[in-house]
């Protein structure tokens, strides 16, 4: 339960990142608009293949957006820093990492289920 209450916290905190940067400046969030792991509400009736997918999509249009960021740079996009690249990057590589350690808990637990006896 401990581990449940500090990744909520993290996702508010991520949330209200992405909330200001929207509200600075308003040209800078279509570039800028992590869009995170797209979050299922409790009361909705969903498959965990859906929300596998979900999760997947979620940090590859992170992926996409941090790339976005770093060509615009590049580009010398008027308003992007590298301050800005370097955290989208790094929110990347993070949402990549878990969701790594996402697929080798299922498959440890897919291995666990098939070495049980019949």
């Amino acid at each position: 339960m401990m581990e449940r209450t500090d990744i909520n916290s993290v996702l508010m905190q991520m949330r209200a990142i992405k909330s200001q940067v929207q509200n600075t400046s308003p040209e800078l969030s279509q570039i800028a608009n992590p869009t995170g792991i797209n979050g299922v509400q409790p009361n909705e009736r969903t498959g965990f293949g859906d929300i596998l997918k979900n999760a997947v999509d979620g940090v590859n249009e992170v992926q996409a957006d941090a790339k976005k960021m770093a060509v615009a740079y590049e580009q010398g996009v008027e308003g992007i820093d590298l301050p800005q690249v370097m955290i989208a990057a790094e929110k990347a590589s993070v949402s990549f990492q878990a969701m790594t350690q996402v697929r080798n808990r299922l498959v440890s637990a897919y291995e666990d289920i098939m070495k049980m006896p019949i």
